[in-house]
């Protein structure tokens, strides 16, 4: 019965065992054979019990007692062997669990792996966006170089059939004025030594110059009876453009502007609006940019922006010209509003250079405004011309002023620009500045005609003087003072004036000479003296004044001790009031 109890307890201890780990016992043949030689035991077991129990139930029936049979033999039982058997079982049992946590880390790393390849399954049809995106843009860049490339030669030939037609009627007018100039001079020298007269004392003059003559008083008489219908009564004779074309000259030149002008409507009408329209190129650059600005900045798009532009915009430009006063500013052009749009919206990134972004604009003008700009200057401009002058000025103001280059790069154009500026009127005060000297008894007759072309020529060199000082905050006080005061005051101006009857007009004329001059020129003199290229301007006053001490023109010289204050010559003007007896002046100049 004791080796009954102590079976038993096995089979329950190993059954135990095989419940906790049943899935882990069928995975091994070794375990398998443990169960079989288990159940063999369990039935041995069995079968001794019901042998037993039958005898006793029966006993009192049969009064036979079934013997145990000693022939059949079992292993050995003991602690020893249930401990080998439980070590042996929990080896298995550790080996299995172990196969098992290499099985499930393998589970998780495949479920790990099948999650990535359902993002990027996901994922997929995104990158297939991004590609087609790229794609697109990719022939869209081909397909707008090709057409700008195609259509330059058009541009070209267009912008050179403008140019020159406009170069054509610059080069008329001035050509005119100065022939006018030449026939006009020596008409004068002729009339002055009375040379060639005929038997009846008047002169003898070539049809030619005659017919010169009477085409400058008619085109004066046309200006004068302009003015006289505005009201203008102030005007100085000399001071006019005198770019006024015939009729027949006039209706050319619009018919020729005209062809040009249709033809450059052509150029691009053939032309998607994807590829022409300004708007819709800087927006598809635009969207790159928003979906993909590391691939948009590593490519420096905002540097090629500007090449790419530039045909279309010259295009825009060829009906543009800035020597006219009615002629629309860079910023109302639709170009230019389109770009600043497009600079607008860029997003400040401190992990990349957007700089590239910030500049488009300015590249523009740079690249394709000021080149175009300076040929107007150097072939087109009139610098005598008030009204070519001051509409250049405003445009250069908005060119070199507000959209100046970051970080005070320098600028090959821009200073290209300003050269040619200063170039230009330098060569506007050689070829066109001629004031004549005459003795004076044939300037002394105001109505003379030596006198009224003398008085011309003076107040055209003097609009000439008041057009370049209207460069300052512009060009250089350097360049202003050499070419308006080195070249042109002291060389000319001063010289008619000291050759002129002393008199209120000499001051009058003095005045307005100092009308034109920077104030700013004048804001630093702390040793109370002007400027030195004003030192023969001084003296011609200071001689004027001498000349006009008389009681006659007292009111004349208070006039020129202001002068001299304007232009801070105190010590001059305090010598003058002294000399003078001005002693109400003398608080004015200690004020300043």
């Amino acid at each position: 019965m004791c080796d009954f109890f102590v079976v038993v307890c096995c089979y329950c201890f190993f059954n135990f065992l095989a419940s906790r780990n049943e899935e882990t016992s069928e995975d091994s043949q070794e375990d398998e054979n443990q169960d079989i030689w288990e159940q063999q035991q369990m039935r041995k077991a069995v079968k001794i019990t019901e042998g037993r129990d039958i005898d006793l139930s029966h006993s009192s029936k049969s009064q036979t007692v079934k013997k145990f049979d000693a022939s059949i033999s079992f292993p050995p039982v003991n602690l020893e062997f249930i401990k080998k058997q439980l070590n042996n079982r929990l080896t298995l049992l550790q080996d299995t669990h172990r196969s098992h946590q290499r099985e499930f880390e393998k589970y998780m790393q495949d479920v790990k792996s099948s999650k990535s390849t359902i993002e990027n399954l996901e994922n997929s049809s995104s990158q297939a966006a991004n590609y087609k995106f790229y794609k697109s843009m990719k022939i869209y860049v081909e397909n707008i170089i090709d057409c700008l490339n195609e259509k330059m030669i058009n541009i070209q030939e267009i912008e050179s059939s403008m140019h020159a037609l406009l170069l054509k009627q610059a080069m008329t007018l001035m050509k005119r004025r100065q022939d006018e100039l030449k026939h006009e001079s020596a008409y004068l020298q002729q009339l002055s030594r009375k040379a060639e007269t005929s038997t009846n004392g008047s002169l003898v003059i070539d049809e030619k110059t005659q017919r010169i003559l009477e085409d400058i008083e008619s085109r004066r008489i046309q200006r004068r009876q302009a003015r006289a219908l505005s009201g203008n009564y102030n005007h100085q004779e000399g001071t006019s453009s005198d770019d006024e074309l015939s009729s027949a000259e006039m209706t050319n030149f619009q018919k020729s502007q005209g062809d040009i002008l249709q033809d450059h409507k052509k150029v691009f009408e053939d032309v998607h609006d994807d590829f022409r329209n300004i708007q819709n190129i800087l927006l598809k650059f635009q969207q790159w940019r928003e979906k993909f600005p590391d691939s948009y900045y590593d490519a420096f798009i905002g540097l090629c922006i500007p090449k790419l532009l530039n045909p279309l915009i010259r295009v825009q430009l060829l009906d543009w010209n800035p020597l006219k006063l009615d002629s629309i500013g860079l910023k109302q052009m639709p170009w230019f509003t389109c770009i600043e749009e497009f600079m607008d919206n860029n997003v400040e990134d401190a992990k990349r250079d957007t700089s590239s972004d910030k500049k488009i604009l300015s590249s523009v003008i740079n690249k394709t405004v000021i080149p175009r700009l300076t040929d107007f200057v150097e072939c087109i401009w009139d610098p005598l011309s008030t009204s070519q002058t001051t509409s250049l000025i405003n445009h250069c103001r908005v060119i070199l002023e507000e959209h100046s280059t970051y970080e005070n790069e320098v600028n090959k154009s821009q200073q290209d620009l300003l050269k040619s500026i200063a170039s230009r009127m330098k060569k506007a005060i050689e070829d066109d500045v001629f004031i004549p000297l005459y003795p004076k008894s044939a300037v002394e007759n105001e109505t003379s005609p030596h006198s009224k072309f003398q008085e011309r020529q003076f107040w055209s060199a003097l609009k000439l003087f008041r057009n370049i000082l209207l460069w300052n905050g512009v060009l250089s006080d350097n360049t202003l003072q050499e070419l308006g005061l080195g070249k042109l005051l002291n060389r000319y101006l001063i010289i008619a004036l000291l050759n002129a009857i002393p008199g209120p007009d000499v001051v009058k004329k003095c005045n307005q000479i100092v009308v034109c001059l920077p104030e700013k020129w004048f804001e630093n003199c702390a040793t109370r003296t002007s400027i030195p290229q004003l030192e023969n301007f001084i003296q011609l006053l200071l001689q004027s004044a001498h000349k006009l001490s008389g009681d006659e023109f007292r009111n004349e010289v208070k006039e020129i001790i202001l002068i001299l204050v304007k232009i801070k010559a105190l010590h001059q003007a305090e010598s003058l009031t002294e000399e003078y007896h001005l002693d109400h002046l003398k608080s004015l100049i200690k004020e300043v």
